[in-house]
């Protein structure tokens, strides 16, 4: 054995030991997800809620604010929040969750991270701690939503610093410190095709975990999550669907907890024309929204934009009571929700890494089975009897995880391997039924990771495979 040969051999032993030190979760360790599984079911049986957009955004007639326009315009001279408490409880709603910064920027609470906050404006009163406090008085569950992508502080693609990092960090940390119990943050603006902000660029476990270490029970929902396949939790402790941007719930085949969303007016934040201007029928939100949803895992929220005076609309006002006069609450039955994977957080280190497989069919090459993409999908070529798949790490790295999209439930029988060292081992060999295979195993260290199947009555269609390093909670 050559001189090289021999530090390469200790470099990769050393790597081990270092690993081996540290505290990883093997299957089925998960020390929250029983407690997690309580709270998503408790969620569920909230049924409904109101969404309040109320930001800079509210004074510039604009869904998305000018993120330079001077703090000075934010002026809502008689905001009262125990107004808007006082409607939610008129619908029969259980909870808000108020927009405590968006897209552009702007926080309306006390913070100390920047300058650009509702303390510098001529309001100069914490919106957040308002609101807290009016929903809280009238016994109805407080949630916030708080935006990724902030384009004031230039958090934006090719722009994104450690820096950024630690102000998501210590914002999340004042919102979860200074407010009481929250029972949920709803975050947006993170791995959308619009904010294009990856989970890596603001590490997805990372801010999950410190979520978690701040208020335990406080429920991780990224509304963007909903680009990931129905049939599992992929980075959000509830599915969310926002009905505007074409998200539907199925109403047949849901299993996981879900959340859906929709505007009562036509757009999120206020508008000039939304006094005189109808209100989406409440009728129909009962019979085909509110209604149905609960019946298959789904809370509904509905939001609703408080004026440039911070009050509800007298035409939102009266559709909110009439809401909670046709709605009965009380005949709709929650059933306990079924048995599903718990969350998966970790980064996927196989995404775009090089890969090769049996033969494919067509321009569906292997190359598609893991380019984060799931509406493309490697396809193997219908004459091969058993198709594999392998991905290259590029480099020796530790995973206890491995996630299969199955496009179209088309194998049940296979193995999973890896590369111990030069020789094939095996991780997993037998059925898995589900189209979204998840895998959790104790640790392993490898290069190269392989899935063969053994048995397969239709074409072979793979969205993607991922491959994990989920550290212990």
């Amino acid at each position: 054995m050559t001189y090289l040969h021999k530090k390469i051999k200790t470099i990769h032993t050393l790597f081990i030991l270092v690993m081996c030190l540290m505290p990883i979760k093997s299957v089925g360790q998960n020390s929250h997800f029983s407690n997690l599984r309580q709270l998503q079911q408790e969620f569920v049986d909230l049924k409904f809620g109101m969404f309040i957009h109320f930001n800079i955004p509210t004074f510039m007639n604009q869904d998305w604010a000018d993120p330079e326009v001077e703090a000075g315009i934010f002026n809502p001279v008689k905001l009262d929040c125990n107004q808007w408490a006082n409607v939610a409880v008129l619908a029969k709603m259980s909870y808000g969750s108020l927009t405590t910064k968006h897209h552009s920027g702007f926080c309306i609470w006390d913070t100390k991270t920047t300058d650009y906050n509702v303390m510098n404006s001529p309001l100069n009163r914490d919106v957040v701690k308002e609101y807290a406090e009016a929903f809280r008085s009238k016994g109805l569950k407080v949630m916030l939503y708080y935006s990724i992508l902030d384009t004031h502080h230039n958090l934006r693609p090719g722009h994104i610093t450690n820096a950024h990092i630690k102000m998501v960090k210590d914002q999340l940390t004042e919102l979860l410190t200074n407010y009481g119990e929250i029972s949920a943050i709803i975050i947006d603006g993170w791995d959308a095709p619009w904010s294009r902000i990856s989970y890596e660029d603001i590490p997805f476990e990372e801010i999950y975990r410190h979520i978690k270490q701040i208020q335990p029970n406080c429920l991780v929902m990224d509304l963007n999550a909903a680009k990931y396949p129905a049939d599992a939790l992929f980075y959000t402790d509830i599915k969310s669907y926002e009905q505007g941007a074409g998200q539907h719930i199925s109403k047949e085949t849901n299993r996981l907890p879900a959340l859906s969303c929709l505007p009562i007016n036509r757009s999120w934040f206020w508008k000039e024309h939304f006094p005189t201007e109808d209100v989406k029928d409440p009728y129909k939100l009962v019979k085909e929204n509110l209604e149905p949803l609960n019946k298959v895992h789904c809370n509904f929220i509905l939001n609703v934009a408080p004026n440039k005076d911070g009050l509800i609309d007298k035409n939102t006002f009266e559709a909110l009571k009439t809401i909670g006069e046709i709605w009965q609450d009380s005949l709709v039955d929650i059933s306990p929700l079924p048995v599903y994977d718990e969350p998966i957080i970790s980064e996927n280190i196989a995404k775009h890494k090089a890969v090769k497989s049996s033969w494919s069919d067509d321009m569906w090459i292997s190359d598609f089975g893991n380019d984060d993409n799931f509406s493309t999908l490697w396809r193997s070529n219908r004459t091969v009897d058993n198709p594999w798949y392998e991905i290259d790490l590029g480099k020796i790295e530790p995973f206890n995880m491995i996630t299969i999209v199955d496009n179209n439930n088309s194998f049940s029988y296979y193995d999973i391997l890896y590369d111990n060292n030069g020789k094939w081992e095996v991780i997993f060999s037998g059925e898995n039924n589900s189209k979204i295979k998840v895998h959790r195993f104790d640790l392993k260290f490898g290069r190269n990771v392989k899935f063969q199947i053994k048995q397969t009555s239709k074409q072979v269609s793979i969205a993607e495979l991922g491959v994990y390093f989920e550290q212990m909670n």
